[in-house]
C-alpha cells in the first residue's frame, strides 16, 4: 500500500477516488457479463460450423469413390472476393463475414463426368464453412482477449482499489480523530495553567 498523507485534503481525495471506482465497477462487470455471453454463443458456433463441415464430409466420403482418376477442382471452387466488415460487441472491434463470392468457371460438360458438379458443389460448401469458421475463431479469440482484460479491471477495482481506498479513508478519519482530541486535550491544559 502506498503511503497516504494523512490531510483532509487527501481524504476528500480518496473518498472521490472510492466513489469514482465504486461508479465505474458495475459498467465493468456488465460488460464482463456481456463478454462472457458472447464468447458461449461464439463457442457454440464455431461448434455448429465444425459439425456442418464433419456433415458436408461424411456425404462427400460415400460417392469419393467415383473419383478413382485425379481431378482437380480448385480452379472451380477458387475464392473470387472475400468481403468483411467490422462489428461491434461490447466495445470490441470484430470481422464479420459480408460475402463469399466464388469464381464463376464454366465446367465442360463433354469433358466431364457427371459428378463433377456435385463435388464442386460440395467444395464450395466445405470452403464457405471453413471461412465462416474461421472468421467466428477471430472473434472468439478478440472477445477472450478483451474478455481478460476486462476481467483482470474487475478484479482490480474489486479486489484492490476499493478496499485500499477504504482503508485509507479509515486511516485517516482516525488520524483526524486523533488530532481533534488530541487539540480539545491541548487547549483544556492552556486553559487550566492560564487560570
Amino acid at each position: 500500500m502506498a503511503k497516504i498523507k494523512l490531510t483532509k485534503n487527501e481524504l476528500k481525495a480518496q473518498r472521490d477516488a472510492l466513489k469514482r471506482f465504486s461508479r465505474y465497477l458495475p459498467t465493468l462487470q456488465l460488460k464482463k457479463q456481456q463478454l462472457q455471453m458472447e464468447m458461449r454463443r461464439l463457442d457454440q458456433e464455431i461448434l455448429d460450423k465444425r459439425d456442418e463441415e464433419q456433415e458436408a464430409r461424411a456425404k462427400l466420403s460415400s460417392w469419393i469413390q467415383l473419383y478413382s482418376e485425379p481431378i482437380d477442382l480448385a480452379p472451380y471452387a477458387e475464392l473470387e472476393t472475400l468481403k468483411t466488415s467490422h462489428g461491434n460487441i461490447a466495445g470490441v472491434n470484430i470481422p464479420v463475414l459480408e460475402s463469399l463470392v466464388f469464381k464463376q468457371v464454366a465446367v465442360n460438360l463433354f469433358e466431364t463426368d457427371a459428378w463433377v458438379d456435385e463435388g464442386i458443389a460440395t467444395l464450395k460448401q466445405l470452403t464457405r464453412l471453413r471461412v465462416e469458421r474461421q472468421i467466428l475463431e477471430e472473434q472468439h479469440r478478440l472477445l477472450g482477449e478483451e474478455l481478460r482484460t476486462t476481467t483482470q479491471r474487475v478484479n482490480l477495482f474489486e479486489k484492490v482499489k476499493i478496499p485500499e481506498a477504504k482503508e485509507n479513508i479509515r486511516v485517516i478519519r482516525i488520524f483526524m480523530g486523533d488530532q481533534q482530541t488530541a487539540a480539545v486535550a491541548r487547549s483544556k491544559i492552556a486553559k487550566g495553567k492560564s487560570a
